[in-house]
């Protein structure tokens, strides 16, 4: 920090994250499905792996197919998040095929936009597969959530790198997506010694997380500073 305050030459104050507080703001066009809640209730603990590209990132349909099968063959219960505009082409939601549901049936839950904050902090939650967007992987470190990352644009391959090499809370899938890639990732995050120290880390660091917020932390310190900053003109 000490740094970037010389680079810029102002003050810094690093605060947050305080979504863990606060309600998140209706930022998204989409409604989230609530419903999903419900069905994540049914599920066994930490056994779901959760799957969002966030409202930007785009695939082809190629790619697409390739994602549904390992997600399918991966034998985990999955939440996949499948706006509209996911799919290159597609004018509306793209339509899963039956052949996909049918595999995944009793096992999936597939919608147009999630309550993300409700879903990362679900005790049936136990995995998070993500474009690596800095919320994104920020609500998913503050929730103990380790994560498959997949970036594709601008400060994502940093986060992710951030994610798999630094705080080692995650696994990376990189070049052509195939669903034998796909499959054996899932399962490297979900199962397993390497599962469970993923998990053991990321519970670290939500650990961390709140502390921070809390009287005394860091976060709850910088606060009072940056208070104080902007009463002091």
């Amino acid at each position: 920090m000490s740094n970037v305050q010389q680079e810029f030459g102002v003050p810094i104050f690093p605060v947050g994250p305080f979504h863990k507080f606060l309600p998140p703001s209706p930022s998204s066009l989409l409604n989230p499905d609530r419903a999903s809640i419900s069905w994540l209730d049914s599920q066994p603990p930490k056994s779901v792996l959760y799957v969002s590209f966030g409202s930007v990132v785009s695939i082809d349909e190629d790619e697409f197919l390739e994602i549904a099968w390992g997600l399918v063959n991966g034998n985990q219960p999955f939440f996949w998040v499948v706006r509209p505009g996911l799919v290159r082409g597609s004018a509306g939601a793209f339509q899963v095929p039956d052949g996909i549901l049918n595999a995944a049936a009793g096992r999936a839950r597939i919608v147009e936009w999630a309550p993300q904050l409700e879903v990362l902090s679900h005790a049936a939650t136990g995995g998070f597969w993500t474009h690596s967007g800095w919320n994104s992987t920020l609500e998913s470190l503050s929730a103990g959530v380790p994560m498959l990352c997949r970036p594709a644009l601008f400060d994502q391959f940093i986060d992710a790198r951030y994610v798999t090499d630094v705080w080692k809370v995650g696994i990376s899938i990189e070049g052509k997506l195939e669903r034998g890639k796909i499959e054996e990732a899932i399962k490297r995050l979900m199962n397993g010694r390497e599962a469970m120290e993923m998990r053991e880390r990321a519970a670290c660091l939500r650990e961390k997380a709140d502390r921070c917020l809390r009287e005394g932390g860091s976060s709850y310190k910088y606060l009072e500073k940056l208070v104080s900053f902007i009463l002091s003109f």
